[in-house]
């Protein structure tokens, strides 16, 4: 009940003893007036409640409050709402057109920028009247892959992308990167890659997909080095396996995207799955092919040539280390391949180049002949080098140990003389051979069997039971009791000075060895002895998947893995793999074709490395073996004219004298030596030392040439002289460097 505040009544609660103040009133006043504080200054009596405002205003927020969480709000980066999203934000608004001048994608000015293209100067008057939108930018390898390429590979990349873009042929845009091995091949054209991608002077990407064609032992290699150079900014397509409808639906899926910025640019495939489903990839355009192992391509009627030359693909890059194997012919392929026409037709090319340049190698050519081939191939290398890039691996000798590579040449058994002489004198393999020094199926299964006799008696001792050819009666040569479950070193000359190898190998060094064979059935042999010498071990043959294979070698490059051994079949796993757990390798026969037994020898000298290499090349004293050596020098004598420009390789072998592959010289410490009519060494020693600047990229006249073991470097091999070698070839990469281990 509300009380009167008139005076009359006031004096009258007075006069009843009543406080004038009544103490409720009073509080209930005083928390009026302080919430009256917060009315915003309008005025209302203390005595009563306020009004509800006529004019209906909602209440106010505090300004303050807003105002900070804006700001909180907007503090905060803007992130991509795409799950485990890691790539690179954009400064540009999607949708947003930048308005001013075309820049770079990135500073062509910052340091150690490599740019590929400059743009011409443009005065101020030009860039007036100039169309800002056709104004050319820098073409600037992206920084995180630019820091990291050395200075060869900066230049390989600059050629790559001027070969591609058609500013070093006019009309012509492929190339051949014929790098030597272990020099950067696979960065050098992942930043090709990624840079066609992303720009060009037009300010827009040069394509929109690749394809990159590789062994099947390759790609996963390939995937796995896209993912190390370039982090998330990409995600490669690898197809390694898969039923053909599921790797058909991926190529449709990757062949039918388009736009300039696809979702997976890069597609990495086998050559053998490229050649089932190129009729799905030819339904589709591709801005590059990308060849890895180009070498496959020697032979432009195979299917798979004849696959990829249909793809719809300007742009192309042949990757090989060794483009030249066997024949000129298959040069003129793979150039053709890249650049077709730029040599004309196959005919023209033989008749134009390759009898000329042939018949002026031959040992027995004239002075006039000579003249005419020297002559042919300085055309041949002028037109060629425009779209060839060649590097040797002696750049690598800045960046890696010392290598010390050598021929060792292993005296024969009694019982391998005995095998060898009989088979000569019973199956006649020079009678088998067709007119023209050309090889039939005979003389191939003759070849066959002396090799792996000259590896180990035990792999031709099923031809001795069953009576074969060239080896009736050959059972009575063996020992009694003899049996092939258990090695037995002793009875091939090869095997003995392995033996010794691996045995001093293990007990004075904590090196780790790869040992490589032509056939499976000397990797068993090799099995068998490293159980009987209980050495640890890892065999990687063409029965071993792709994804094991990766495991394995990861495994054994561990310095912590107890493996002391990894044996290696050349045929299956030669190209591409990364051994650098080991620093000494074995090459236990030798193969025709010199890129193959290049590639082996290259899996332990290469980046990574950081002890000194030791490379044994195993031959049989006065064999077949040896005549293959001499086959692979005049191979590499070619090779060297026409790719590495060398003018003046030794000519020591002439077409005629490489027919003598059935014959046994028992009587040299080595036929290849004898072959080389040597100057330097007189009566049995060496009396010059070879040139200087000679390496192990060199021809073997201008090697160490050792008739015992004092000139030898390797301490390993100097005490394995006395089991069976009778002469060494050794010449090292590159003098030692301070601080290389």
């Amino acid at each position: 009940m509300r009380r009167s505040l008139a005076p009359s009544q006031v004096a009258k609660r007075k006069l009843s003893g009543g406080s004038g103040q009544d103490e409720g009133w009073t509080a209930r006043r005083e928390k009026r007036q302080k919430s009256s504080e917060d009315s915003r200054n309008i005025h209302i009596s203390p005595f009563r409640e306020p009004l509800t405002q006529l004019n209906n205003r909602p209440e106010y927020l505090d300004s303050d409050k807003h105002e900070a969480f804006i700001r909180s709000i907007l503090s905060k980066p803007f992130k991509v709402p795409i799950p485990n999203y890691t790539g690179a934000l954009g400064v540009r608004a999607l949708g947003l057109k930048r308005a001013g001048v075309r820049k770079a994608l990135h500073d062509p000015f910052a340091d150690d920028a490599l740019v590929l293209y400059e743009p011409p100067t443009l005065s101020a008057h030009e860039l007036i009247k100039a169309d800002k939108e056709k104004v050319p930018v820098h073409v600037v390898v992206d920084p995180v892959l630019g820091k990291v390429l050395r200075p060869h590979q900066r230049e390989g990349v600059k050629f790559l992308w001027e070969c591609v873009t058609g500013r070093r042929i006019p009309g012509s845009y492929g190339c051949i990167m014929a790098d030597e091995m272990g020099l950067g091949k696979t960065l050098q054209c992942i930043t090709l890659i990624w840079t066609l991608l992303r720009q060009s002077p037009d300010f827009k990407p040069e394509i929109d997909k690749v394809i990159v064609v590789s062994p099947s032992s390759l790609v996963r290699n390939w995937s796995n080095e896209v993912q190390k150079w370039l982090g998330g900014r990409v995600t490669p397509l690898a197809i390694d396996g898969g039923s053909k409808d599921d790797i058909d639906r991926q190529l449709v899926n990757f062949i039918s995207q388009y736009g300039l910025r696809v979702p997976s640019p890069i597609l990495i495939i086998s050559y053998e799955t490229f050649r089932l489903h190129a009729a799905v990839l030819h339904k589709g355009k591709v801005g590059l092919v990308i060849c890895d192992e180009g070498h496959r391509l020697k032979n432009s009627d195979n299917q798979t040539y004849q696959a990829l030359n249909a793809m719809a693909a300007q742009r192309r890059v042949l990757i090989s280390g060794t483009p030249i194997q066997n024949d000129l012919l298959e040069y003129f392929s793979l150039v053709h391949f890249v650049n077709a026409g730029i040599l004309g037709t196959a005919q023209e090319f033989k008749k134009r180049f390759e009898l000329p340049i042939l018949k002026g190698r031959d040992a027995d050519a004239n002075e006039k002949d000579r003249q005419a081939g020297e002559e042919k191939l300085t055309e041949l290398i002028s037109v060629v080098n425009r779209c060839l890039i060649r590097r040797t691996s002696d750049i690598l000798s800045k960046y890696l140990p010392v290598k010390i590579e050598q021929v060792v040449c292993c005296r024969l058994t009694p019982l391998q003389k005995e095998l060898y002489q009989r088979f000569l004198r019973q199956a006649e393999p020079l009678d088998s051979l067709e007119e023209g020094g050309k090889m039939n199926v005979s003389t191939l299964s003759s070849i066959t069997s002396l090799k792996k006799l000259c590896n180990h008696p035990a792999l031709i001792y099923d031809k001795c039971v069953e009576g074969a050819e060239g080896f009736q009666g050959a059972l009575d040569l063996f020992p009694p009791g003899y049996c092939t479950k258990a090695v037995e070193p002793h009875l091939s000359g090869k095997m003995l000075v392995l033996d010794y190898i691996l045995a001093i190998t293990k007990t004075t060094t904590d090196d780790k060895v790869v040992l490589v064979s032509n056939y499976t059935q000397t990797l068993d042999l090799f099995e068998k002895l490293c159980r009987s010498r209980r050495y640890q071990y890892v065999r990687l043959d063409g029965t071993m998947s792709i994804k094991k294979r990766a495991k394995i070698v990861e495994r054994f490059n561990s310095p912590s893995n107890p493996e002391f051994i990894f044996m290696l079949s050349s045929k299956a796993g030669g190209c591409g793999l990364n051994l650098i757990g080991a620093n000494r390798l074995v090459m236990f026969d030798p193969d025709w074709n010199p890129a193959n037994d290049e590639q082996a020898m290259a899996r332990v000298w290469r980046d990574g490395q950081r002890k000194t290499c030791y490379i044994y090349r195993l031959l049989a004293t006065g064999t077949i073996e040896e005549k293959i050596l001499q086959r692979q020098a005049h191979k590499k004598a070619l090779s060297s004219c026409v790719v590495d420009e060398e003018q003046n390789v030794e000519r020591h072998f002439s077409l005629g004298e490489l027919r003598e592959l059935f014959s046994l010289n028992e009587d040299t410490v080595s036929d290849t030596h004898d072959k080389f009519r040597c100057r330097r060494c007189v009566n049995g020693r060496e009396a010059r030392p070879p040139a200087e600047d000679a390496d192990c990229t060199s021809d073997l006249s201008q090697w160490n040439h050792c008739f015992d073991k004092k000139g030898l470097r390797d301490q390993v091999l100097k005490s394995c002289w006395d089991a069976a070698v009778s002469f060494v070839f050794h010449q090292r990469s590159h003098e030692e460097q301070k601080g290389v281990v």
